[in-house]
């Protein structure tokens, strides 16, 4: 890339690269407005001149009206019907890692469930020593753990395949979410049913419809994954499974089952009708790649970015985003402001989980000039997030799963952000 003023820039195509922004880290003095004759100082308002609401006027606490954007948003082509669909956590919007069940992506695949805990079975059949079934209040008798983890569709992001598509950090990259969740390690019940040792796979489904039904590796199941029916301190809500669902940390949510009532287990995978003919990886020759569980390492600005544009001009920036990696904890988060040629490395905020969402910050002091943006993870095991081209020279453009490509934003002297890539 060159240091020349951008010339015939488009979303799909963005050439050359945008003068870099100062990066030194600024005080906070500087962001401050100098004193004046302010009313909002000087004069008392009516907020601080009456009674506000009671306690019970809200018996269970929503947002204030001012955030009322703060809201999931579906894009209505993505599929036939809403009843089979998806919609994306404003993650432009919110800062920490932790996602509000109620701002938090779901998909659905026949629509949410009313399911009753009074209701609520849990089989575990198959190759083991007794087959049971768990009532909810069954669940509740067993130990519990707790486990903060990310949930990503693996379609997420999978609209840019073929170049910038869509406007909004959302809508590229917002079918994710990361709650603590509550519930019975997965292990203690198969432990409980007695695995028979040729049995090497379960297979999991729900209560909905679909089913949805999964096969999952042994050696996971007995690992990290959690039967859970509560998210961040609270009952599941009823998008996300009420009252229980299966969480799979670091792997695809398409296996985190919800409203899940079976648990088989076999000597090999059962391969549902989905897992065989949707949730596979095309390859540039034409081949398909199936179990690919994981996902890899992968970060995303959030602010700036086009739902959240630059509105205070020059001075001081925070530049925030996530990263994640289901191979374990983010190590190091690289941010660039001129496209990819220069990085500097971002602080890291909050305590860093692995399987979790992290958070990232960068100061700057913004002299108004374009920047093109980008971030690069880093995972504990040295993996490093690629380009969008580094993964088409590989997958080509008839894909959709797994894009965990470096997202571009260009930033424009305006402050305004636009989805573009790096050409």
């Amino acid at each position: 890339m060159s240091d020349d003023t951008h010339k015939g820039t488009t979303r799909r195509g963005f050439l050359g690269t945008a003068a870099a922004a100062g990066g030194a880290v600024v005080g906070a003095a500087t962001a401050a407005r100098a004193a004046g004759p302010d009313p909002l100082i000087t004069e008392v308002q009516d907020w601080a001149s009456s009674f506000g609401d009671p306690v019970d006027a809200t018996p269970y606490g929503m947002p204030i009206r001012f955030e009322s954007h703060v809201v999931r948003r579906n894009v209505e082509w993505l599929t036939e019907s809403p009843v089979s669909s998806i919609n994306f956590t404003p993650i432009h919007a919110l800062e920490g890692t932790i996602t509000p069940q109620g701002c938090a992506f779901e998909r659905h695949h026949s629509g949410a469930i009313e399911l009753s805990k009074a209701d609520y079975r849990l089989m575990i059949n198959g190759l083991v020593d007794k087959p049971l079934v768990f009532t909810y209040e069954d669940l509740m008798r067993f130990p519990r753990a707790s486990t903060t983890a990310f949930c990503e569709c693996a379609a997420n992001g999978g609209m840019e395949w073929g170049g910038a598509q869509l406007e909004g950090c959302q809508f590229t990259q917002g079918m994710i979410h990361n709650m603590e969740y509550i519930g019975v390690p997965l292990r203690l019940l198969l432990e409980e049913a007695g695995v028979q040792p040729e049995g090497t796979w379960i297979y999991v489904e729900g209560a909905d419809a679909s089913s949805n039904g999964r096969s999952i590796p042994m050696e996971k199941a007995m690992d990290d994954v959690l039967v859970a029916f509560y998210a961040n301190g609270e009952a599941l809500r009823k998008e996300h499974g009420y009252p229980v669902r299966l969480v799979v940390p670091g792997w695809e949510g398409n296996m985190w089952v919800k409203w899940l009532r079976r648990v088989g287990v076999y000597h090999a995978a059962v391969e549902s009708r989905e897992e065989t003919s949707k949730y596979t990886d095309l390859m540039a020759d034409g081949t398909a790649r199936k179990w690919t569980w994981v996902m890899d390492a992968k970060s995303v600005i959030t602010s700036p970015s086009p739902q959240a544009p630059i509105r205070h001009g020059k001075g001081p920036l925070v530049i925030t985003g996530l990263a994640w990696s289901g191979h374990g904890k983010i190590a190091r988060v690289d941010v660039s402001l001129d496209g990819g040629v220069n990085w500097q490395e971002a602080r890291l905020t909050g305590d860093v989980k692995s399987k979790a969402l992290t958070r990232f910050h960068l100061d700057i002091d913004w002299d108004g000039s374009e920047m093109i943006l980008q971030s690069r993870a880093i995972d504990e095991t040295g993996y490093v997030q690629p380009t969008k081209d580094e993964l088409r020279e590989i997958r080509g453009l008839n894909n959709v799963y797994h894009n965990n490509g470096i997202q571009t934003w260009w930033v424009r002297e305006d402050g305004e952000v636009e989805n573009v890539e790096v050409g």
